[in-house]
């Protein structure tokens, strides 16, 4: 007779699964980035439709949280660099699931420094609520300005459409495959796998 047990963690491990999960610091980040991402481009494809004012506003809210995610993506990274955990698949959908990560962590580091970009070269400092940051780069042409913007909205519909297979991807793991890949950095699906 077969141990039921044995079995399972001799099938986690030959797939990878040391049934490790992502440290609390590194979840926080993750769902912090998510978070910051899904409020920017919201927040940038709605306020064309509203008055100047709320729309300059948003704008306000937009730089100062681009800022914010600017800072969460850089402790990502260092984060990830000292706790790096491994894909718990293998052959072509490990490369897939790496592929797919360092492909956001590059647009989300080019989505923010096209946003610092943006916001320096009207010739004046950004703010992050209220605190000015001068920059390094003086006033651009507008027609500079204007391609740079049409850069980060391309870049930003790129990130949410990623993310969005990316969360796909971990809902397909969760409930067709039945792995540890969504339940690894969301406890509440990890009650779900025991």
């Amino acid at each position: 007779m077969v141990d039921r047990n044995a079995f399972d963690v001799g099938t986690r491990i030959a797939a990878g699964d040391d049934k490790t999960n992502y440290d609390n610091a590194a979840i926080t980040l993750h769902w912090l980035t998510a978070l910051l991402v899904v409020v920017q481009f919201a927040l940038a494809e709605t306020w064309d439709w509203f008055s100047n004012d709320t729309r300059e506003g948003m704008q306000s809210i937009h730089v100062s949280l681009g800022i914010l995610l600017t800072i969460v993506v850089v402790a990502r990274l260092v984060w990830r660099s000292g706790h790096h955990r491994s894909p718990i698949v293998n052959g072509w959908v490990k490369t897939a699931s790496t592929s797919v990560h360092y492909l956001l962590y590059v647009l989300l580091v080019v989505q923010a420094a096209l946003g610092w970009t943006i916001g320096w070269s009207a010739g004046h400092p950004i703010h992050f609520f209220g605190i000015g940051i001068p920059g390094p780069i003086g006033e651009l042409a507008k027609p500079i300005r204007h391609e740079i913007r049409g850069i980060h909205e391309k870049v930003g519909w790129a990130i949410i459409i990623i993310a969005f297979g990316h969360a796909l991807a971990a809902l397909y793991h969760h409930y067709a495959l039945h792995d540890r890949v969504l339940g690894r950095m969301l406890p509440l699906a990890r009650r779900s796998e025991a």
